[in-house]
């Protein structure tokens, strides 16, 4: 089929491609970070409080690192106009950050004493991380120790990274495609 919707289209070169119906990628864009948040609730991330910090820490900032060239990625996937889904993979990518970043406050409230007030939950250190994110400060929970001081300055430099990257992604992606539409 041609590129007015229907399962395939071809790109630049003229290769065919596969497009995921739209309820595949709603079902994916509802069930991935349905099944992020699940394992936020039940993975055992006190481990990251006990044992060998030096492991728990470079895991950590493996994983921020992977989420952080996953973004990259997906940004010059949808600036050079490449196909693909970068919206659903912005929200994929920017929820599992925000996750793992509230999994180490926990963590780090939990087993470290790092924070104030009332970050007792992992509900709590969400809570933290999207007041954190949205730069509100409400002052209930603040960090007390360094390591935890240090940890909210990089996830304030990683938001605003994610944030350019993400409305950069999805701005092109749209500016490309209304630009095709006109043409048409």
């Amino acid at each position: 089929m041609d590129d007015s919707g229907g399962p395939e289209r071809a790109d630049r070169r003229g290769r065919r491609l596969l497009r995921l119906p739209r309820p595949v990628r709603l079902t994916a864009a509802v069930l991935g970070p349905a099944a992020l948040t699940t394992a936020y609730f039940t993975l055992p991330f006190g481990l990251l409080s006990t044992g060998d910090h030096v492991l728990a820490w470079l895991l950590l900032g493996g994983l921020l690192v992977l989420l952080a060239l996953g973004m990259l990625a997906t940004t010059i996937r949808a600036i050079t106009d490449q196909p693909g889904y970068p919206g659903l993979w912005i929200l994929l990518l920017s929820w599992a950050s925000i996750l793992t970043f509230a999994a180490s406050y926990w963590s780090l409230a939990i087993g470290h004493g790092q924070f104030g007030g009332s970050l007792k939950t992992r509900l709590d250190a969400l809570y933290f991380t999207g007041v954190t994110m949205a730069t509100v400060g409400y002052g209930d929970i603040y960090p007390s120790g360094q390591a935890a001081r240090a940890f909210v300055l990089v996830q304030i430099v990683y938001t605003f990274a994610f944030l350019a990257g993400g409305v950069t992604a999805v701005g092109s992606r749209l500016r490309s495609h209304l630009t095709r539409r006109m043409t048409r």
